[in-house]
């Protein structure tokens, strides 16, 4: 008979594996009025009376029970929760950090998202609740031109006038709760701009040459500005003239041209109104803004 060594048949017992935080239901976005349950684990630990510890700002780090359910839960249940065990023979590793989110706030979002729109442009207002999908959801506006109780979370606002601009706020229901309101989206609108053209430099000698710049007062994202060689139909050709606008969008909504700038071979440059009657246009290039 051949006794072996006591710590060789230590080695022999199972040691249990590492705790595990589980959310039920597993949802990686709760929000504020909903109920979830926040569990320890620990694999192949049934067999004895565990006292569980947790690391989380909204439990009590030492107790007996291996989870809590938290109803009603607000934004201050959020946070990263990990576990881990103890009995009379050992103390388990502490688990993996599980982080719990709890929102409680729509979004307003714009598309296309440009602080300036101009009139006649096209835009859509939308409400966002991340991760709202799973439900059906009731909409409610704070606009002027909006419904305030809306199933709709969006709304397509064409040939866009002065009367649109405002600010926008959103927030959505269901069966069982409500978001906060969004923060506040403020849309402007305003007037078809007209580009300037200058010149530069202010005067030229035979074989020089010159910048052109087109400008838009309150200048917005997603311009391409757009160049045009003009003809005239006058006599004498010792002359170029040059007219631009911008463009964004698709299918592309334009500004105003700008006005006529002509460019003399003599040097001189002068500038007169723009008057589509009166030339014929080339069009030359595009730019990005």
């Amino acid at each position: 008979k051949v006794l072996l060594p006591l710590e060789k048949v230590l080695l022999l017992m199972p040691i249990p594996d590492e705790a595990t935080v589980t959310l039920q239901p597993n949802w990686p976005l709760i929000y504020r009025g909903e109920t979830i349950t926040v569990r320890c684990e620990i694999q192949g630990g049934g067999r004895t009376e565990w006292t569980y510890e947790w690391k989380a700002d909204k439990l009590d780090r030492r107790s007996t029970h291996n989870e809590y359910r938290i109803t009603a839960a607000t934004e201050s249940d959020s946070g990263k929760y990990s576990c881990r065990g103890r009995n009379d023979y050992l103390l388990t590793e502490w688990s993996e950090v599980v982080t719990l989110t709890v929102s409680d706030e729509a979004t307003v979002t714009l598309q296309p998202n440009w602080p300036l729109i101009y009139r006649g442009e096209t835009i859509t207002v939308r409400c966002e609740i991340q991760g709202g999908g799973r439900t059906e959801w009731t909409y409610e506006w704070k606009a002027d031109k909006l419904d305030r109780r809306s199933t709709h979370n969006e709304y397509r606002i064409t040939a866009a006038t002065e009367s649109d601009s405002g600010k926008y706020s959103c927030r959505g229901r269901n069966d069982y709760l409500l978001t906060e309101w969004s923060e506040v989206v403020t849309l402007t609108v305003s007037d078809q701009p007209k580009p300037v053209l200058t010149v530069s430099p202010s005067w030229l000698s035979p074989g020089a040459s010159v910048t052109l710049n087109c400008e838009v007062e309150h200048p917005s994202a997603g311009l391409r500005f757009y160049w045009y060689k003009a003809v005239p139909k006058l006599s004498g050709d010792s002359y170029t003239g040059y007219v631009c606008r911008a463009g964004r969008g698709d299918p592309v909504f334009y500004t105003q041209y700008s006005e006529l700038k002509l460019v003399w071979s003599a040097g001189q440059f002068v500038s007169l109104p723009f008057s589509k009657k009166q030339m014929f246009c080339h069009h030359l290039s595009s730019s990005m803004f």
